[in-house]
C-alpha cells in the first residue's frame, strides 16, 4: 500500500475542525449534526500515529445510503491525526451492524482500500484501489461517488474531490462512462439528497426528553412532521415543524419533541412528510433509538 500523505496545511485545518464538538462546516447543505455519542468499530489505518494520551476525542461524519438517497451517520473516536484518512477508512468499512439493521446501506464495493490522500488548494486527491470501480450500474456508481464526496467535504479545507484508482487519475469512471473532468463537489450530487435528511438523533442513540430532531428538507410547504413511537409501535408524541425553505428548495429544520414512557425501551423517531394528495405519510425516515424514561 502506498504511503498515506496529508499535507501539513490541510491537516492543521482538519484537526481544528474535528477536535471540538463537530465535524466542521459541511458546505451549503446539509450542516453537521451536533455530536452526542460514539459509534466506533472501524479500525485505524495501518501506520496511524499513536492515539493522544489525554483522552481527547473527535467526531466526524460518514455518508452512506438509505433507499436510493444519501444518509448521514456520525462516529466518535479517540483523537488521532490523519482525520481525513480515518473518515475514509470508516466509509470503506461500511455501516455498523446497528445501522445495517436499520436498512442503511453502502454502494462502495467490499475490498476497496485507501492508497493515499493529499489535500491542496481545497481539492482532496484520493487514491483508492481498483475495487472501488467494480460491480453495479449507473445508480450504484453515482451513489459511491456521492458517498466519497460528501464524507470528504465535511472538512472545511476540502471543497472538491479528485479520484485516482491505483495511482491513475480517473477521467471516466466505470462502465457507465461517468465523466470526471473536474473535481466532484456536493453540488454534483445534490439530487441524491433525500427529501428529508435527519441529522439528529442518530441511529442507536440513547435519548431523553425533549429529543432534538433536526436536519434539512425539501418538502411541500416546508412542513416536516415528527412522531415518537414506543417499543410497541404506539405514538407517544407527535408534532411538526417548519423548514426554512420548501417546495422546491432545501431548508433547515430543528425542534425539540417531548415524550413520556414509563420504562426505558427501544423506540423510533419517525420523520416524514404528509402527502398533499391524501394526507398519508410519505418520504418516511425511521431512526431507531433508545427512549429513556
Amino acid at each position: 500500500m502506498k504511503s498515506i500523505v496529508i499535507l501539513a496545511t490541510a491537516l492543521a485545518s482538519l484537526v481544528t475542525a474535528c477536535a471540538g464538538r463537530g465535524a466542521g462546516d459541511l458546505g451549503p447543505v446539509p450542516e453537521a449534526p451536533t455530536p452526542t455519542s460514539s459509534q466506533t468499530g472501524t479500525p485505524a489505518p495501518s501506520g496511524s500515529p499513536t492515539i493522544a494520551p489525554d483522552g481527547r476525542t473527535f467526531t466526524y461524519l460518514v455518508w452512506f445510503a438509505y433507499g436510493e438517497s444519501l444518509f448521514v451517520t456520525e462516529r466518535t473516536e479517540p483523537f488521532r491525526p490523519q482525520v481525513g484518512v480515518i473518515a475514509l477508512t470508516a466509509l470503506l468499512g461500511g455501516p455498523s451492524p446497528v445501522q445495517r439493521s436499520a436498512e442503511v446501506t453502502t454502494s462502495i464495493p467490499d475490498g476497496t482500500h485507501v492508497n493515499g490522500l493529499a489535500i491542496e488548494n481545497g481539492v482532496a486527491a484520493v487514491d483508492l484501489s481498483r475495487a472501488f470501480e467494480s460491480g453495479g450500474g449507473s445508480a450504484s456508481m453515482m451513489m459511491r461517488l456521492a458517498q466519497l464526496t460528501y464524507t470528504l467535504t465535511q472538512f472545511p479545507s476540502v471543497t472538491g474531490v479528485d479520484l485516482q484508482l491505483d495511482g491513475e487519475p480517473v477521467q471516466v469512471f466505470g462502465g457507465e462512462g461517468i465523466v470526471l473532468d473536474r473535481p466532484m463537489t456536493r453540488q454534483t450530487f445534490r439530487d441524491l439528497l433525500p427529501p428529508i435528511l435527519v441529522e439528529s438523533p442518530f441511529i442507536g442513540q440513547r435519548v431523553s426528553g425533549p429529543i432534538t430532531v433536526s436536519g434539512t428538507a425539501n418538502v411541500f410547504e416546508a412542513v416536516v412532521s415528527i412522531a415518537i413511537l414506543d417499543q410497541q409501535g404506539r405514538t407517544v408524541a407527535s408534532t411538526f415543524t417548519m423548514a426554512t425553505c420548501g417546495t422546491g428548495c432545501r431548508g433547515k429544520y430543528s425542534t425539540d419533541v417531548r415524550y413520556d414512557v414509563s420504562t426505558t425501551q427501544p423506540g423510533v423517531v419517525r420523520v416524514y412528510e404528509v402527502s398533499a394528495m391524501d394526507g398519508s405519510p410519505i418520504n418516511v425516515v425511521d431512526i431507531p433509538v433508545t427512549l429513556t424514561a
